[in-house]
């Protein structure tokens, strides 16, 4: 084979190469293109997501409305198809550092088993929570729920019992306790009287009697019961198979 010969034979191999190359020059662009426009999809996606999930927090308007939220929110649990994590957080985070409007607010005990927003698939800015041992009406938790309904807006207030509820035990049992725990028992202690030594039934029984305290004992929440924006009920935890069961 001669010099020349080989050298065209050399030109074609880098012509090709070349070509080659060019062409997956071009599938790669048209991948990260592509790939581009996807994320730029998923990014508006999550945004809209995010933001529809911030307007429902700021458009419930009545109270039916407000708990009809939160029954459907358990029902998501109960199936394990959660949607509050596909929600984008830095979103809702920006668009509530100024101010909350959530739907509902809940009282429930301090146990560790009663994750509040988790329980009914809510994410920041939805509900307003306040916890205590043996979900009880203080005069401290009476006006931080009074302040959820009269300048936050809430529209329903949850009294949440639970389960296998170690304050309504320890009611029950009327044990020297450390500390100030047996401070509690005075705030349990009717419910106990009403419905016996049953534990379940006295904790149903605590949960009914601190969400009619709600309704009686405060001017502020009985106001707007009475005008329709407000409602006021008990509702029970099964930390067994993780559904509210609403309580008459």
């Amino acid at each position: 084979m001669s010099m020349k010969e080989s050298e065209g034979k050399h030109c074609g191999c880098r012509g090709e190469a070349s070509n080659a190359r060019s062409a997956a020059l071009v599938s790669r662009r048209r991948l990260l293109s592509g790939a581009l426009a996807g994320g730029a999809a998923s990014v508006v996606a999550s945004a809209e997501l995010a933001m529809s999930s911030v307007a429902r927090a700021q458009t419930v308007k009545s109270p039916e409305e407000a708990l009809q939220a939160l029954v459907e929110g358990n029902r998501r649990f109960v199936d394990r198809k959660l949607t509050f994590y596909q929600e984008d957080l830095a979103i809702l985070q920006q668009n509530t550092t100024e101010k909350q409007e959530p739907f509902a607010s809940v009282l429930s005990c301090a146990d560790s088993r009663v994750p509040v927003e988790l329980i009914f698939d809510q994410s920041i800015g939805h509900v307003f929570v306040n916890r205590v041992a043996g979900n009880i009406v203080t005069t401290e938790i009476m006006a931080s729920i009074e302040y959820g309904a009269a300048v936050l807006g809430t529209r329903v207030i949850m009294v949440l019992a639970h389960g296998n509820c170690g304050a309504v035990k320890a009611t029950i049992d009327g044990k020297a306790v450390p500390g100030q725990i047996s401070s509690l028992y005075r705030y349990i202690r009717p419910a106990v009287h009403a419905a016996g030594d049953n534990l379940r039934a006295a904790t149903e029984a605590n949960a009914k009697i601190q969400a009619q305290l709600l309704k009686e004992s405060s001017p502020v929440l009985a106001g707007l019961v009475k005008e329709g924006r407000l409602s006021v009920l008990a509702a029970f935890f099964d930390v067994e198979n993780g559904k509210v069961t609403l309580l008459s």
